[in-house]
């Protein structure tokens, strides 16, 4: 008890006795209330001191619901309890409670919604700063990639996917067009689309009179594959074009190589993709020996070799040239001269080398045979025709996916890789790595060239591949695509399997150190020669000839430790062949073609160089 209540002296009064009736709240249930008290009387007799009974005890509440759970979660917290006044205090303090000016009860909350749940603008901006404190990213990049994903996923779950491709059981081949420049390349494979349906003759028209006004009447099938304005002023092919066809029989994607020295290296890329090349061969008067003696005609022949392309047809074009007209010696002779050249870089004429004559222009012997008038003497099949009748090629749908990249982009908000199916399949879903960087990611999305939607690519298919959680600035051309469980091993140093060819007359022995620059696949880096573990013998290359030289010259086929400036994706020749050929150029020129044999490590280099 408070000392200084108990020495507090008053008189008793008529409110004293008065019920007591708590501070906070009504009465309890069940007690009516009692009348406004009258004002306060003093009275001169005083009366004994009556104790205000205790209030009872409030009935149970009920079990809370979770929404109500929620409601009281939200309401601020109580505020501490007020001491109890004295014993005797209490009936002046429930005799003030009572007045009429005494604070009304208050009135109970309305019920919550699921709105007043809601987070405010405030917390919500809390939320993400810390959010992008903890992941190390701005406030804006984070709110662009939730927006990104968002778009991404709406964009694609709108795409529909192409039964008809799906269920089509066409092969589908890759065919280079390769030759010397202005051999006609351009020009047979614009052909090609007008007379299988894929230009009309409207927009042929169109370019007629454009190549009219350009003085180059005889360009305006070329002008369908070039399109940008630097080819088709100077009537070279710069950058690949690429188209697609079919017949009743496959589907055809057209690779349009430039036939420029200067652009050997696109030719290379758009080669890496082949299966199979056709080598245009002019047959004006000294169109041929331009190409053949001192041109890129031998070249062409011996990359794709190298490439891996099976079939070569050999397209004997412009044979409707008044130097020519249609004359068979001029043709025997052209197929004598090739065949001498082709057996030597190992092609097998009988089965893997085909020769038709075709005027490009006019479109003779491509999709309809020539007339009898202009060569009676040719029986044989058209470049559809004989297109048709190759055997499919062996593909390897079970082996472990491989997609070496040939270009990226944007689309759909996602980034999108292009490249061909070299091994295993790929479905829409499956979990991927990007090599040498190891990037894991998604394959969101599947089409094909012409931009049709599927949902799994066999090997041999060029797809787009819309990737997951990957910047376009990660990815660069010659990084290949592999399953997460096997990817493909990335390499600075291996032991490969060189066939020399002719040399730079200013650099004419081939040693260690000798500097090139590699092409695998769709990748393209510098290298140098660390070792020449062997010299073998070309007729046997299973018997070593030599044990480690000092050098070799043109001609020579050896076994040696190469080293690249920057990690590439390599496979053994034995493994994958695609990723496992290569070609080394230096200033311009190829002088060495080759395979991978085994893949190296620090130390085996080092042991190597101990022997």
């Amino acid at each position: 008890m408070n000392p200084n209540a108990a020495e507090f002296k008053f008189t008793p009064s008529a409110a004293s006795a008065a019920p007591f009736v708590p501070r906070f709240g009504g009465p309890p249930p069940g007690i009516v209330p009692a009348a406004a008290p009258a004002p306060v009387v003093a009275v001169p007799a005083p009366a004994p001191v009556v104790q205000a009974p205790p209030p009872p005890q409030p009935e149970p509440e009920p079990e809370a619901s979770w929404e109500e759970t929620a409601d009281k979660s939200e309401e601020p917290a109580a505020e501490p309890a007020k001491p109890e006044p004295a014993p005797e205090l209490a009936p002046r303090v429930a005799a003030v409670a009572a007045s009429p000016a005494a604070s009304p009860a208050p009135s109970p909350s309305p019920k919550k919604t699921a709105d007043d749940f809601k987070p405010t603008d405030e917390e919500v901006r809390k939320e993400i700063k810390r959010i992008a404190a903890e992941s190390g990213v701005s406030e804006a990049d984070l709110l662009k990639d939730d927006a990104d994903v968002d778009s991404i996923s709406d964009a694609i779950a709108d795409v529909k996917i192409d039964e008809a491709v799906a269920d089509d059981t066409r092969e589908h081949l890759h065919v280079v067009f390769i030759g010397h420049v202005d051999a006609g390349k351009s020009t047979i494979s614009g052909n090609i689309l007008f007379l299988t349906g894929q230009v009309d003759a409207r927009t042929v028209q169109k370019y007629e009179q454009l190549a009219k006004e350009n003085n180059r009447e005889s360009w305006f099938f070329a002008y369908i594959m070039d399109t940008n304005e630097e080819e088709r002023a100077k009537g070279k092919t710069v950058e690949v074009g690429r188209a697609h066809f079919e017949t009743t029989e496959k589907r055809y994607t057209i690779l349009d190589a430039p036939g420029h020295k200067n652009y050997v290296p696109n030719m290379i890329g758009g080669a890496s993709q082949a299966d199979v090349a056709v080598l245009v061969i002019s047959a004006r008067k000294g169109e041929f020996d331009a190409g053949f003696r001192g041109g890129q005609t031998k070249e062409h022949a011996m990359l794709v070799k190298t490439l891996g392309v099976k079939y070569l047809i050999c397209v004997i074009n412009k044979m409707d040239d008044p130097t020519v007209g249609w004359s068979q010696e001029r043709y025997d002779e052209i197929v004598r001269e090739m065949n001498n050249f082709l057996r030597t870089i190992g092609f097998n004429l009988k089965a893997d080398v085909y020769y038709i004559p075709v005027s490009g222009l006019k479109g003779s012997n491509i999709k309809d045979h020539s007339t009898k008038e202009e060569a009676p003497w040719y029986t044989g099949p058209t470049l559809l025709g004989q297109l048709d009748l190759l055997k499919p090629l062996d593909r390897n749908a079970a082996a472990s996916l491989r997609i070496p990249v040939i270009d990226k982009g944007k689309d759909r908000g996602a980034t999108q890789v292009m490249g061909k199916v070299e091994a295993g399949t790929l479905r829409v879903g499956d979990k991927l790595i990007i090599v040498p960087n190891n990037i894991k990611t998604e394959c969101l999305g599947l089409f094909m060239d012409e931009g049709r939607a599927i949902k799994t690519a066999r090997s041999g298919e060029s797809v787009k591949v819309l990737l997951k959680g990957v910047e376009e600035e990660q990815i660069h051309t010659g990084f290949v695509i592999c399953n997460l469980s096997n990817p493909v091993p990335c390499q600075t140093r291996f032991e490969a399997m060189l066939n020399i060819l002719e040399l730079l007359p200013h650099k004419p022995i081939f040693t260690p150190g000798y500097t090139a620059v590699i092409h695998i696949h769709t990748a393209v880096e510098e290298c140098s020669i660390l070792v020449l573990v062997s010299q073998l013998d070309k007729k046997n290359p299973s018997v070593v000839a030599k044990k480690r030289p000092t050098f070799v010259t043109g001609g020579a086929l050896v076994r040696a430790i190469i080293e690249c400036a920057q990690p590439v994706a390599v496979e053994l020749f034995a493994d994958c062949a695609q990723l496992g050929r290569f070609t080394l150029r230096d200033e311009g020129k190829t002088i060495a073609v080759g395979k991978v044999m085994t893949l190296q490590s620090k130390k085996s280099k080092e042991a190597a160089g101990k022997q």
